[in-house]
């Protein structure tokens, strides 16, 4: 029989490196900066409602999460590469569309929708492949890695936009940062493989005189509408919603906060931040594989309560206090987006895992239009997002206590969805 080479570690390293491009969307408080300051100094090239100044990043996680659940499905029936390269020319569309425009709807469209597919097709092509070369033992440490690229995106992404939005402007920088995506994920797509039908990881064996590893339990293979109808879905999509959510607030708005204090040096704190989210989408993974999804979910919401509760007496001189709040609350929204695609795989299985793990990544999607825009709304009425920070603490307390009821179905439901049978055609 020929042996097959495992390719693991290449794949892993292609989609980290995809997820570096992809992670554009964590730099939108640059953009977002450079919009508002047009905005205020009435230049007339950006004439917005300073209320609507979120909507193209709240559109583009809208946009992103929905198009994960048809884009895993692609990736499941058809292959990661091809799914990938889709994504490579939505996203690099998407930013060379508003590098001509300056209105709100041409941006809702190029960034929202297109560079927001072209996220959705992208990612979801980058993690299943290179979970299914490794044992289940280490599939919160891969998720990790390879999803660490997104968060660690804006440490050079963030100086780089700073950079050229000053030399070139922001229309311009736009152009630049969608060709050479394009060009980057879609060459990085092509090292995306399965393995073949039937491949075992050679770790999963035991060895002689000792029995197989324990860390994680064999799993049934839940298809799509299996798996909605159970309640562990539910759970983890509420705490997905919340846990997203609540940091994405801060992650759009960071460099607006730290402008005061820190002027055009306020892209250190998005960097910073960005190290914070690589890390704890590495260290969570790594944890979780040893302690559990939901004992690490219980811990990371319950710091992330008490760290945006901590916003609240924090003023915006006050810099070293902000690049901690920043890099913590950084560190555990990265932790979701390891635990979330872990628990997923651990609960429902691998077959349909790029499919179900995009149903589940829905909840990150409405929360990331859901509370950036909420938070605006208490922005605009009352000046401040206080009354966002105090909601979200509250609401990440509730998601903690979920947690400790959260464990893997004990049976799968009988009968046939119409999403089932959507994911059969």
């Amino acid at each position: 029989m020929k042996e097959i080479k495992n390719k693991g570690w290449s794949v892993t390293l292609a989609g980290l490196g995809i997820n570096l491009a992809l992670g554009i969307l964590y730099t939108w408080s640059i953009f977002k900066q450079a919009i508002k300051e047009s905005i205020t100094a009435g230049d007339g090239r950006f004439n917005w409602d300073i209320a609507s100044l979120n909507d193209p990043y709240a559109v583009c996680c809208l946009v992103f999460a929905f198009t994960m659940i048809f884009a895993g499905r692609l990736q499941d029936k058809l292959s990661p590469r091809i799914t990938a390269i889709i994504g490579g020319i939505l996203t690099g569309a998407g930013l060379i569309v508003i590098s001509q425009f300056s209105n709100l709807t041409s941006w809702i469209l190029g960034f929202g929708i297109l560079t927001g597919m072209g996220l959705g097709f992208g990612y979801a092509s980058a993690t299943p492949p290179a979970i299914k070369w490794f044992p289940p033992s280490k599939t919160g440490m891969i998720a990790g890695i390879v999803v660490a690229g997104f968060g660690l995106a804006s440490v050079y992404i963030a100086p780089l936009a700073n950079f050229l939005i000053i030399k070139f402007g922001l229309n311009q920088s736009m152009l630049i940062f969608g060709a050479a995506f394009l060009v980057v994920v879609c060459f990085l797509s092509m090292f995306l493989v399965n393995p073949p039908e039937g491949y075992t990881p050679e770790e999963t064996k035991p060895k002689a005189g000792t029995s197989a590893p324990t860390t994680v339990k064999k799993t049934e293979n839940f298809s799509p509408g299996q798996m909605i109808r159970t309640g562990t879905f539910y759970k983890l999509w509420f705490m997905y919603f919340v846990g997203a959510g609540a940091a994405l607030i801060i992650i759009g708005g960071v460099a607006g906060m730290a402008k005061k204090s820190m002027g055009e040096y306020a892209w250190i704190v998005v960097a910073l931040m960005a190290v914070g989210n690589a890390g704890g989408r590495i260290i969570a993974g790594i944890i979780s594989d040893k302690i559990g999804r939901t004992r690490t979910l219980l811990i990371m919401m319950s710091f992330q309560s008490v760290v945006i509760f901590s916003l609240l007496f924090i003023g915006e001189t006050q810099v070293y206090l902000l690049v901690l709040a920043a890099t913590l609350i950084g560190f555990n929204y990265g932790t979701n987006l390891s635990l979330f695609p872990s628990a997923t795989k651990d609960y429902f299985g691998l077959k349909n895992f790029g499919v179900n793990y995009g149903l589940v990544f829905s909840a990150w999607g409405v929360g990331g239009f859901v509370f950036p825009r909420v938070a605006q709304t208490f922005v605009a009425k009352t000046g401040t997002p206080e009354i966002a920070y105090i909601m979200s603490a509250v609401l990440l307390i509730a998601s903690a206590l979920i947690s400790l009821t959260t464990k893997a179905p004990e049976s799968i439901p009988e009968g046939v969805s119409a999403l089932e049978r959507f994911n059969e055609t």
